[in-house]
């Protein structure tokens, strides 16, 4: 589990394919300073397993769910990219509950400076629309993000100084594609109402979810 509270940004040194698959070699510092073989570490958001390392970085395979469904498949030597170990038991939670499973991918449409921040707009998939609300949370390249305005097609986030200088989404221009994983609560909400939840033996009907009646 993850906060998307990205620790470094580090840097594709290799790619190598392997039919349906790929590996990842990664320069990086912070991450994997108490990394061992087995080790999750999340790449734009998306969670990667270890399998080599040292001190100058980590090797990820990377199987074909995770190539269909992510950016990591258009990733090259030289480009950069958001990293964050998983959270420490008893850590702070310092953005949201992020598993670093991408749902699916989205292009930035266009990006609107501030005095101090930028409003950035992306393109929503019709089948992550439904999970994405006006000021709930995203991660976007495994960065946690509050939503701004959330459209049919379409959503808006607003980045601070600080998610500019130390994310790849300073870096991030019209047509350029992302990472997005919506809110895991959203998705457990959604499911548990679609087969019919129940009331726990011993809790007040329409007690279970607070707004929400169920019988």
């Amino acid at each position: 589990m993850f906060t998307g509270i990205v620790e470094e940004l580090g840097r594709v040194v290799a790619v190598e394919r392997l039919g349906d698959s790929a590996r990842l070699r990664l320069r990086a510092s912070t991450v994997v300073e108490d990394a061992a073989h087995g080790s999750s570490i999340a790449v734009n958001g998306t969670c990667l397993t270890v399998v080599e390392f040292d001190g100058e970085g980590f090797t990820a395979d990377v199987m074909a769910e995770t190539l269909r469904r992510s950016n990591i498949a258009t990733l090259a030597p030289g480009d950069v990219v958001n990293l964050e170990r998983p959270m420490a038991l008893g850590g702070r939670l310092g953005g949201h509950l992020v598993q670093g499973h991408v749902d699916g991918t989205a292009e930035v449409l266009a990006r609107e400076p501030g005095e101090r921040w930028e409003t950035v707009t992306f393109t929503l998939p019709p089948q992550l629309a439904r999970y994405v609300v006006e000021k709930g949370s995203i991660a976007v390249d495994g960065v946690s993000l509050t939503v701004v305005e959330a459209g049919s097609d379409r959503f808006s986030v607003g980045l601070i100084p600080t998610t500019l200088d130390l994310t790849t989404l300073g870096r991030r221009q019209p047509g350029d594609l992302v990472n997005l994983e919506v809110d895991l609560l959203a998705k457990h909400v959604e499911r548990l109402l679609a087969h019919g939840a129940q009331v726990p033996s011993g809790r007040p009907e329409g007690a279970l979810f607070e707004g929400v009646n169920v019988r």
